[in-house]
């Protein structure tokens, strides 16, 4: 295995990059901004926060029952992570993507994990927990590297 699939992100961007593990150059293979204009219209326009509805609880008696609170923010986020998830788990089946490194901020990753296939996770190498979404360049190919060597 020669190259390697990096997924950098953080709730507002994502960039997937292939790794040559020979030289450890970076080459940019997608680019997904999640659109702060469609959060905006959804906290506006529909009642994101929570649902409420009628429906039998546990005692099996009639009453409203309440979703868990939800903000706009969380939902935004874990929109972003299915699409990014998504993404990883066509190009895994097309047999596009032969290894997997995530590196994403904390929430990212918890959101993005459960939501690969089996074949997504069989490739999946590695997660670290760091936000380098800011960084490019030479820069951003040293902090990969030493994101890398960080222990598990």
């Amino acid at each position: 295995m020669n190259k390697t699939w990096i997924l950098i992100s953080d709730a507002h961007r994502a960039r997937c990059f292939e790794r040559d593990n020979a030289d450890q150059s970076l080459t940019e293979l997608a680019d997904f901004v999640f659109p702060s204009k469609s959060l905006q219209q959804q906290a506006s326009g529909g009642d994101l926060t929570g649902a409420a509805g009628k429906g039998h609880g546990r005692t099996g008696h009639a009453g409203t029952q309440f979703e868990p609170h939800t903000d706009v923010h969380t939902k935004a986020r874990i929109s972003f992570a299915h699409q990014l998830a998504h993404y990883l788990n066509q190009e895994v089946a097309a047999h596009e993507c032969p290894a997997i490194v995530l590196i994403a901020s904390s929430p990212m990753l918890g959101e993005i994990r459960p939501v690969l296939s089996y074949a997504a996770e069989k490739v999946l190498k590695r997660c670290v927990a760091i936000d380098l979404t800011h960084f490019s360049g030479p820069e951003l190919k040293e902090r990969v590297t030493s994101a890398l060597q960080l222990p598990n």
